[in-house]
């Protein structure tokens, strides 16, 4: 029976929405083209090529790494549908990433189960429906309130981020303690002991030996 849903599931769900999210995508990597196309063929404005590619290689050179690491690491908690979702409406890490994971814990649905991608897949439609609103919001008043806000609270949405990524951290690592010490105990190791890495390889470091170690702590217990 378990067997028959999960194939309804995977036929009914799964496969259309790869179908629906390659789509998708591929549209939004054609459509990123338009803006500078329109620019070439209305003003003549087209940098050199050696420009173009320079500024590419400045980017892939700083977040390249991330290409293969957030797809990855994320799609635990995103699912195949939030995957998609996410990577089309792009702020995963502030926004969608703890969205998904919120709503589950609330549901307490299993990770990684047919549950779980539901819900984050739904929680990462609201959050895609609200970021719309208040970006809508934020456009036309942002300047505005930026102006009001005094230095202080500027300089502190830099912090936004890690802020989030450290909640996140602290959610999981209380339900699974065992994996979140270990994430925190290599990281520490590579902060203060070896020193050398650059954040773009100790990222990945401390992400695969994590999964790593719970793949293998997971098919140890299975035994």
């Amino acid at each position: 029976m378990e067997k028959t849903n999960n194939q309804t599931y995977h036929e009914s769900f799964t496969k259309p929405i790869i179908k629906v999210g390659r789509i998708t995508l591929l549209l939004a990597v054609a459509f990123s083209f338009l803006p500078p196309l329109y620019l070439w063929m209305r003003y003549d404005a087209l940098p050199p090529l050696n420009a173009i590619l320079t500024g590419w290689f400045l980017i892939a050179s700083i977040y390249g790494t991330y290409y293969f690491i957030e797809p990855i690491s994320f799609f635990p908690i995103l699912g195949v549908a939030g995957t998609y979702m996410s990577f089309l409406s792009g702020n995963i890490g502030n926004m969608r990433l703890p969205c998904a994971a919120v709503a589950q814990e609330a549901l307490k649905v299993e990770p990684g189960s047919e549950k779980a991608e539901l819900v984050a897949t739904l929680g990462i439609a609201g959050s895609i429906i609200t970021n719309i609103i208040v970006v809508t919001i934020a456009a036309i008043a942002g300047n505005q309130l930026m102006a009001i806000f005094p230095p202080v609270v500027v300089k502190a949405f830099e912090y936004v981020l890690p802020s989030i990524f450290g909640a996140m951290f602290a959610m999981f690592a209380v339900k699974y303690p065992k994996y979140g010490g270990f994430a925190i105990t290599v990281t520490l190791f590579l902060l203060g002991v070896v020193k050398v890495l650059p954040v773009w390889v100790l990222i990945p470091v401390c992400v695969f030996s994590t999964i790593s170690f719970a793949t293998f702590s997971y098919k140890k217990k299975a035994k």
